[in-house]
């Protein structure tokens, strides 16, 4: 292929390739994403103002969920600008076109890495290692390093993005100077991606392992929360990581027909992506009011049966592992 041909990254779910007319694909995430942004911009508004029964979190579980909705809440706010570009042009200069990106990617690796280290927390919670780990790190620590990561992950897209100053309408998408370019973006991000689902998903199918073996926390509820966050995460992100290896794919093989498909799918799944942050509000926050009362029949039958073995601390960490 030529430079030219590397002009557009199909794995970027916020840029626009110029061949797709608006009407027949731009429609569609434009639509997607307007729900996004009302929807998730409220929801993890109401999230940092409420913090809906948080109350029975450990303070690390507090500043993970806050530090969630921050990513998510962020990650939305510049969407009306996508909007607008998706369906017209991108008209606000090429600073704005690195820096909102740049943003976007940020917390969306926020945000990844966030849902990553909750889930980790969970499983640490069920085994009673979390106050040990915390001790040697330190959640303010932690936080550092977590958003240090998705700054330093983030700092490719300032170097590609550039403007479509030869096409009609002007777009904000990736440009990359050669293939091999293009190759170390697609990969980075499909390790990336492809490492936090795996993580994820190990991490709640062995905490919803752990779960079941013991009878009393055995109840249909925690089940199906703890379903419900691998099951939410798996659909909304596998697309975009199958796209991102088709991506990977078509540009070391020069496969056309691989890519004209992943052109034609990856704006859509890219938006798609958007609607986890959406979600994260309800999963990690509002749900966990569903399982309160779980959580204080499982605490009150364990008081009642008298076991001398559960101190107040254990059935804590363990209210806080059913509310996620």
């Amino acid at each position: 292929m030529e430079p030219s041909d590397y002009t557009v990254d199909v794995s970027n779910i916020s840029s626009s390739p110029p061949r797709l007319a608006w009407v027949s694909t731009g429609l569609v995430p434009a639509v997607l994403l307007s729900f996004c942004f009302l929807l998730g911009v409220s929801g993890n508004i109401a999230v940092i103002i409420l913090r809906p029964n948080w109350q029975h979190l450990s303070s690390q579980s507090q500043s993970l969920m806050l530090n969630l909705a921050v990513s998510d809440l962020f990650c939305l706010l510049p969407l009306p600008l996508w909007i607008y570009a998706y369906l017209y042009s991108w008209t606000f200069g090429l600073v704005a076109c690195k820096l909102l990106t740049y943003l976007i990617y940020c917390c969306i690796y926020g945000s990844m890495l966030t849902v990553t280290v909750i889930s980790i927390q969970r499983y640490l919670l069920m085994v009673h290692l979390q106050q040990r780990c915390f001790q040697l790190v330190g959640m303010k620590r932690l936080l550092v390093l977590l958003w240090l990561a998705a700054v330093i992950l983030s700092i490719p897209v300032l170097v590609v993005r550039r403007l479509s100053t030869d096409e009609n309408p002007t777009q904000c998408w990736d440009h990359f100077s050669s293939k091999a370019q293009h190759l170390a973006k697609l990969l980075a991000e499909t390790i990336v991606g492809i490492s936090s689902f795996s993580v994820i998903a190990l991490a709640y199918l062995c905490l919803h392992r752990r779960i079941n073996q013991a009878a009393l926390f055995n109840n249909p509820r925690t089940t199906k929360l703890i379903t419900s966050i691998i099951v939410t995460y798996v659909v909304l992100w596998t697309p975009y990581v199958i796209v991102n290896v088709l991506a990977v794919a078509a540009v070391a093989l020069g496969h056309e027909g691989l890519r004209t498909f992943y052109m034609d799918t990856w704006r859509i799944t890219g938006a798609v992506t958007f609607v986890n942050s959406c979600i994260n509000p309800l999963l990690y926050a509002f749900a966990s009011q569903n399982v309160c009362c779980v959580c204080h029949k499982t605490k009150h039958l364990l008081q009642k049966l008298r076991f001398p073995q559960i101190p107040s601390r254990s059935a804590d960490i363990t209210t806080d592992t059913d509310h996620q």
